[in-house]
């Protein structure tokens, strides 16, 4: 395990409802001394209510997405500074289904990530390579490349964290090999600009598969899908970064 913080990180993606909040506090409620940071990531409708569910818990809440810009006719998007006045502490950028369905580019979510400094967000930007640059062997490229140009000139440990996650792994039910996640994050823990920034493993990422990639040296927690929808499901993944 590297010198940097652990997170588990929760993607509810387009899922969730208020009744879901239990979940939530079920969650918060498993873990009221965690060792290690413990985020939800909601949809924009529950940014705010979920906040207040966890409030003085050990669980924060984060958003999806930020619009790049402060304010403007952008209309059903979000801000930065909106997602923290609704009581979020983070944000996801740049995940592949935002990169694949919305053709956004890695300067777009450099710019994202700017604007979730500026609000006082931490970002959590992701990266991964897709199932045929995999099979074409540009993966370290691929990543490299995204992690280069989706990283504004100010990240650092205090406001960046990095999700490395192979596209073809996520929502599918497969993972790389143990030494194929190892490559990726030992390239990706050479090339940071600040050492001390957190590097999480996302795709497919269950209970019984957490524990050995937690194991691995330059991985330091996980951001989580389907996964992080059931609190016994999330909690067991949270249990074992926090053995590790």
């Amino acid at each position: 395990m590297s010198h940097a913080c652990k997170l588990a990180t929760g993607n509810w993606k387009m899922n969730g409802l208020r009744a879901d909040l239990d979940e939530a506090r079920a969650l918060a409620a498993g873990f009221p001394d965690a060792k290690c940071g413990i985020l939800l990531c909601p949809p924009a409708t529950l940014v705010c209510a979920m906040a207040d569910a966890l409030s003085g818990s050990a669980v924060m809440v984060g958003g999806q997405d930020c619009h790049a810009q402060t304010t403007g006719a952008h209309t059903g998007d979000i801000s930065a500074q909106m997602l923290a006045d609704a009581g979020a502490r983070q944000v996801i950028l740049g995940h592949s289904e935002r990169r694949a369905d919305h053709a956004e580019t890695s300067a777009q979510v450099a710019a994202k990530a700017a604007a979730a400094h500026a609000a006082g967000l931490v970002a959590i930007i992701c990266i991964g390579e897709t199932e045929s640059q995999r099979d074409a062997g540009q993966t370290l490229d691929v990543v490299l490349s995204q992690l280069a140009q989706s990283l504004p000139d100010e990240a650092t440990s205090a406001n960046t964290v990095i999700a490395y996650e192979p596209v073809w792994a996520i929502g599918t039910g497969r993972t790389p090999t143990l030494e194929q996640i190892t490559e990726v994050h030992d390239a990706l823990r050479a090339n940071l600009p600040d050492q001390a920034i957190s590097l999480l493993y996302g795709g497919s990422v269950k209970p019984g598969n957490a524990a050995e990639i937690f194991a691995i040296a330059n991985v330091d927690g996980a951001l989580v899908g389907g996964a992080s929808l059931k609190a016994v499901d999330f909690g067991a993944i949270i249990a074992a970064l926090e053995a590790a």
